[in-house]
């Protein structure tokens, strides 16, 4: 080699992380700038076993050279985290890259969070993109302390990683099709008393809607549990359907962050522990549905969980702070050290609220012949209803607020003229409204709500 040649870069650390099944990512990396040296990556990760594709060193580099060029000179707010979408068709690969600021060695630099997978892949992970970008965020907001305190943030990273390939592993193995056929659900059954209760299936289907059709169906028979998985599915668009996943039947998958429904096996003794912290960062509030003793549970409202999920979010990121070694907090650790906010880990509670709408298609879909297409037909028209309403809803909101210039003050009138008088009904078309304009849950409740917590706290301390 020559003198004038500049010098090797370092080999790039490798990390292989053990998943079941076929796993679509090709590898995450973690990239920095380096003023001398320009982009650099300092680690990656890549599933163990066969892959489609593989990558070597320098296409790697070369990927990073993507991610980070152009961004020498970005100018964004302190904490911001910008999220890029890159499709090389050259490569043959798509990288979603999520740009930070953070400090190695003393020094401030831009560095980038990336995973790979195969362009083939796209439409695959498309649907699973929120939640696997909303994950890689807050692991970023965690990684950003740890480069702060000096500590190795790729024992961070690493934490949300793997998680993140099992879950693309098992929604490549298990994810719900986006087309159901009613006949793999119970709603094609001509007596619903024979394989499900009739009160519990209402319910579970109306907390289900209630909940922004978020659900988690847990249980002992797999067969039971995915057929009330398809159930439910049934009221879900096609793109939500491709981010929900079927149980195991071999053993439980995980319970995961982002999934609209996902069916859990207990284990031998008939148990299964939801995490706390993953329940809680979920994007909305989740029913929980037990198949095997016929509950249905469900979590406070949307504007209730948002405010609950940031205040243990804060505390989770504060305990962080006041860490003094890299090995204090195990990941799962409930965190308790806002003296103001103790965390209710029983967030689960009884469906206070009846509705007349999912009542009302409920019993109307078994008037109809069974294996017929008439059922699809008909579930098809309630959710195109359920969407009208929600649409009006929301523009009743607006008319009543100047489009959010004035606070909403007039749900009595709005319960009365559309028609949503039972809170059921209310609950269910402001959570489908919630799906199309996000916020609409704390814009309408979540001055009073606040107002009431602060009150309980101050209450409490008497």
């Amino acid at each position: 080699m020559s003198s004038g040649c500049p010098p090797q870069s370092p080999a790039v650390a490798k990390t292989e992380v053990a998943v079941e099944g076929e796993c679509p990512l090709l590898a995450a990396t973690f990239a920095y700038w380096d003023n001398i040296l320009g982009p650099r990556v300092r680690h990656m990760w890549s599933p163990r076993g066969e892959q489609p594709m593989s990558l070597s060193d320098g296409e790697v580099t070369f990927l990073a050279n993507h991610t980070l060029n152009g961004e020498i000179l970005r100018n964004a707010e302190c904490g911001a985290v910008d999220v890029k979408f890159f499709v090389l068709a050259e490569k043959g690969v798509i990288i979603v890259s999520l740009i930070f600021d953070g400090e190695l060695k003393g020094d401030k630099n831009t560095c980038a969070l990336s995973v790979i997978l195969p362009q083939t892949e796209l439409a695959f992970y498309l649907p699973l993109h929120a939640a696997c970008v909303e994950r890689l965020t807050h692991g970023i907001r965690k990684g950003r302390i740890w480069m702060q305190k000096g500590y190795n943030i790729i024992s961070v990273l690493s934490l949300e990683i793997a998680p993140i390939m099992e879950l693309l592993a098992s929604m490549k193995s298990h994810c719900v099709p986006e087309e159901i056929d009613i006949r793999d659900t119970v709603l094609n059954d001509d007596d619903i008393g024979d394989s499900c209760h009739e009160g519990f299936l209402h319910k579970a289907i109306s907390s289900h809607l209630q909940t922004c059709g978020c659900s988690i169906v847990v249980g002992s028979n797999p067969e039971k549990v995915n057929k009330i998985v398809r159930t439910l599915c049934l009221f879900l668009t096609p793109a939500e359907r491709k981010c929900s996943r079927l149980c195991r039947a071999s053993s439980s998958f995980k319970y995961d962050t982002g999934l609209f429904v996902q069916g859990l096996l207990k284990d031998s003794t008939g148990s299964f522990v939801l995490p706390f912290r993953q329940v809680l960062y979920a994007p909305y509030p989740t029913t929980h549905i037990d198949v095997d003793i016929n509950t249905v549970k469900q979590m406070p409202p949307c504007h209730e969980h948002t405010f609950n999920q940031r205040r243990y979010m804060r505390s989770e990121l504060n305990t962080l702070w006041k860490t003094d070694s890299e090995d204090d907090i195990p990941p799962e650790t409930v965190i308790h050290t806002d003296e103001t906010f103790t965390p209710d880990l029983n967030i689960f509670q009884d469906v206070l609220h009846t509705d007349t709408l999912a009542a009302a298609s409920f019993l109307q879909v078994f008037l109809l012949k069974p294996g017929l297409a008439l059922r699809s037909s008909y579930l098809a028209q309630f959710l195109l209803l359920l969407h009208r309403k929600a649409l009006t809803l929301l523009k009743y909101i607006e008319d009543e607020t100047q489009k959010g210039k004035k606070p909403f003050r007039a749900l009595r009138n709005l319960k009365a003229d559309l028609d949503l008088k039972a809170e059921g009904d209310l609950n269910i078309v402001m959570a489908m409204a919630e799906k199309l304009r996000a916020g609409l849950h704390s814009f309408v409740f979540g001055k009073p709500f606040y107002t009431s917590v602060q009150e309980r706290d101050v209450l409490m301390s008497f």
